[in-house]
């Protein structure tokens, strides 16, 4: 069985105005350009944190550098930031 991935989560997707908690932009560690991150496009990620456990899908590239727009199912809260999610499936 092969080891865990884990990213790091980056910030909310955000406009000028807006700000869309249930999607956020990730960062793993060994996805360094945008073909690598392609290859995890409708893969799915977990955030922990004791009992609340949020899942969501890897939606597409987020610029050159290996970083992944991923669509929650719920809002993703603010402490999230800076915390570690799990690559599943």
């Amino acid at each position: 069985m092969s080891q865990p991935i884990y990213g790091i989560i980056v910030n909310y997707r955000i406009g000028i105005k807006t700000q869309k908690s249930k999607e956020c932009l990730i960062k793993f560690a060994h996805v360094t350009s945008a073909s690598l991150a392609g290859q995890l496009i409708n893969r799915q990620v977990v955030w922990k944190q004791g009992n609340i456990k949020l899942i969501g899908k890897i939606a597409g590239s987020h610029g050159k550098n290996g970083i992944v727009n991923v669509k929650f199912q719920k809002g993703v809260p603010g402490q999230a930031l800076g915390t570690t999610v799990e690559l599943i499936e």
